[in-house]
């Protein structure tokens, strides 16, 4: 069986201004790359705002497990089989990051038949978005330390200084240093952390800003530091807007890429979205949806994270209106949800998959809650039986969703027409109603038990003393109308990674809160005891056997161990 790079290196591609062309776009309209990569021009851009808007389809998942799920892949060939039926669709996704490209899964960009490509080009630097906001990041930092060094005009309280450093890498020793060491012409002795670049608030605010003024305006707006009268210091304070808006001009432009089907790709942006919100730019998908009659787009992680952060925080903020969403799930997720070790999900097992099949369950009937018409799709694999596959059809058949087979991974575009007819059936016959879970008008403290009751299932919220006081603390600064974006284990409804399937009788154990004030919401750091239940690191470490360990590139170029 062929790995996925080599299904990737083996493909023919077109030169992307073709692929442009499809879509009305002319050579002098796209910010070449290469051959293959492009960003939209801002004129361009421009150019597209009076068309009317196609429709908007999210793809989301199940809880990922080590089973897997195939979200992405979904996204992809989905795309193709629009393509296969003649139907105008872009797709709309995140970029993946360079440290879990290292760490645990060696890349990102779908897999078998329904991948983008150039993968490789994509897994590591692609257009230099991800090293811009890096740069920007780290030049508010030094912006920062050197304020307080050249005599601290604003009162800068070094205890409080809440911006961190990044680099698009996992490395945990990263995670808790010291800055300052040395002479005193070497700044001010302090601790300090890094975080990796996909969970900074500028990954944030970047695929939230709507166009430049937006950006520079969020940017202002990022909370860097307090003083030591408790007030907040700004970006803006520190004079650092124009400078981190100038890094990022060119990274704020969607890319344009292909899939294996010469279907068009906008990806940009990627904010981890178990601590952040987890979507692509707002500008590649209102883009798409001007360029095209059907857009695909994706969240990050589970439905409980992504989706709920797509429509909560991205759609509540840029006016998006989906239009349907695909939920994705596979037999050997579900078995495994339902207590099958992942060296067993081979075999047939109905009983593990009714016992598991709750966190479906779970995830359509939250999905339902926004009112917006859902389809799942299996995720199919060889092992799959009849019995299996028919189970899981009329389980979601009775709950009003559509069913359908995915076999992209397999056979690109043509394993994907059911699927498409599907959701076309959906768009044609079910209007969507979208609405947001809960009011900007609700304190932070009901808007985290909304999401926690009516999303995860909990019976109730704890806090710990700091996130009472945190809470409150941002609550009196002004920051209370804001959305909230909880930051959970996306391995579990709970908050505890090891809870499967649909757990009960739990509550979800808020720790901390701080405010991204640029991107706009408040950012919620859930769990109980850390060193039980895993903290949500923001600076991922490596594993044992990273996947860099089988990443190399031989004379001619050609790179090999990206999955």
């Amino acid at each position: 069986m062929k790995t996925d790079i080599e299904i990737a290196q083996e493909a023919v591609m077109e030169p992307i201004v073709k692929v442009a062309q499809k879509l009305g776009i002319k050579e002098d309209e796209l910010e070449l790359y290469g051959k293959y990569k492009a960003k939209i021009s801002d004129e361009y851009m421009n150019s597209i705002k009076g068309n009317p808007d196609g429709k908007l389809v999210l793809v989301t998942a199940i809880n990922p497990t080590p089973a897997g799920e195939g979200k992405t892949t979904t996204s992809v060939g989905l795309g193709e089989a629009f393509g296969k039926l003649g139907k105008k669709a872009v797709i709309a996704l995140r970029e993946p990051s360079l440290g879990p490209c290292f760490g645990i899964k060696g890349g990102a960009a779908g897999g078998g038949y329904a991948q983008v490509v150039p993968m490789e080009d994509l897994n590591l630097h692609f257009t230099g978005d991800f090293h811009a906001i890096t740069s920007a990041n780290n030049l508010c930092a030094a912006l920062l330390d050197n304020h307080i060094q050249q005599g601290n005009e604003l009162g800068i309280d070094t205890r409080q200084v809440v911006w961190k450093r990044c680099l698009d890498m996992n490395d945990r020793v990263l995670r808790n240093i010291v800055v300052g060491l040395g002479n005193k012409m070497d700044g001010t002795v302090r601790e300090d952390h890094f975080v990796i670049t996909v969970a900074t608030e500028i990954m944030a605010v970047l695929c939230l800003a709507e166009d430049m003024d937006d950006l520079k305006e969020r940017l202002s707006r990022m909370v860097v530091a307090y003083t030591f009268d408790g007030k907040p210091v700004t970006a803006g304070d520190i004079h650092a807007v124009g400078s981190m808006a100038a890094l990022l001009k060119d990274a704020l432009k969607p890319n344009l890429i292909q899939t294996l089907e010469h279907t068009p790709a906008l990806v940009h942006g990627g904010p981890f979205a178990n601590i952040a919100h987890g979507c692509n730019s707002v500008r590649a998908t209102k883009t798409a949806l001007k360029m095209a009659d059907y857009v695909i787009t994706e969240a990050g992680f589970g439905a409980d994270l992504g989706a709920e952060k797509f429509f909560d925080i991205k759609c509540h903020m840029s006016g998006l209106k989906p239009d349907a969403v695909v939920l994705v799930a596979t037999v050997r997720a579900l078995k495994y949800n339902g207590g099958v070790p992942k060296a067993e999900l081979g075999s047939e097992n109905l009983e593990a998959l009714e016992k598991g099949i709750v966190n479906l369950e779970k995830h359509i009937e939250n999905l339902q809650k926004y009112d917006v018409p859902v389809v799942v799709t299996l995720n199919s694999f060889i092992s799959d039986t009849a019995a299996e596959i028919a189970f899981v059809k009329k389980f979601c058949e009775d709950r009003g969703c559509e069913f359908a087979i995915s076999q992209v991974w397999e056979k690109g575009g043509e394993g994907g027409i059911e699927l498409a007819q599907k959701v076309l059936e959906t768009l044609e016959k079910k209007e969507s109603h979208f609405h947001v879970l809960y009011e900007d008008t609700l304190s932070l403290k009901e808007k985290i038990a909304a999401v926690s009751k009516e999303i995860y299932g909990a019976d109730g919220v704890v806090y710990s003393p700091a996130a009472e006081k945190q809470l409150k603390k941002l609550t009196e600064l002004g920051f209370g109308g804001l959305p909230v974006c909880m930051a959970k284990t996306q391995y579990s409804l709970s908050d505890n990674p090891d809870l499967l399937g649909r757990p009960e009788g739990f509550e979800i154990n808020v720790r901390e809160a701080y405010v991204s004030a640029g991107a706009g919401f408040v950012v919620v750091l859930t769990g109980a005891v850390v060193a039980l239940t895993g903290d949500i690191m923001t600076m991922p470490g490596l594993p044992k056997t990273p996947a860099a360990f089988s990443i190399d590139v031989d004379e001619d170029g050609r790179i090999t161990g990206l999955f």
